[in-house]
């Protein structure tokens, strides 16, 4: 593994479970890169694949959840660590519910940012989407948020 490969994975992140309901499907997907990118509006950036759970919805507007997963309580990321048959969605086992700008939350996270898109670049393998900040909610005031290093810049 090359030295740069090595430093880039140090780069800092946490780990959010992006969520989304449309017409009934619930959908989301495990995510290492949001950023906060504007105070004014009130703006974040994510990185998503065309083939993650909820990229459609997502882009066609539906309002979404970026849940915050606290080192609290982490037992829900198993779900979403490899993805999922549709089917069988995590949602049937998970504490949720839709938040009041229709933001999907997931009970046991430790805050959730519920946004709506507003467009996207693709400088690379993934594409970064900009959403606007509609609401938020605190779940757990004791929890911090889950830290992430990666071993590599290559690989999640």
């Amino acid at each position: 593994m090359s030295e740069k490969a090595q430093a880039v994975g140090h780069i800092p992140s946490g780990l959010f479970i992006i969520a989304v309901e449309n017409e009934g499907q619930k959908d989301g997907y495990l995510a290492s890169w949001v950023q906060q990118v504007s105070f004014d509006p009130l703006v974040v950036a994510f990185t998503i694949k065309k083939d993650r759970p909820g990229y459609e919805a997502i882009k066609s507007g539906k309002p979404f959840g970026i849940n915050i997963v606290g080192d609290h309580e982490t037992q829900y990321l198993r779900h979403f660590w490899s993805g999922y048959d549709p089917e069988n969605s995590p949602f049937n086992s998970i504490e949720h519910e839709i938040g009041p700008n229709g933001g999907l939350t997931i009970k046991d996270a430790k805050s959730v940012v519920e946004c709506k898109f507003m467009e996207a670049t693709q400088p690379g393998d993934h594409e970064i989407f900009f959403a606007e900040v509609l609401g938020s909610k605190i779940l757990s005031e004791e929890g911090k948020p889950k830290v992430h290093i990666r071993k590599t810049g290559l690989d999640y």
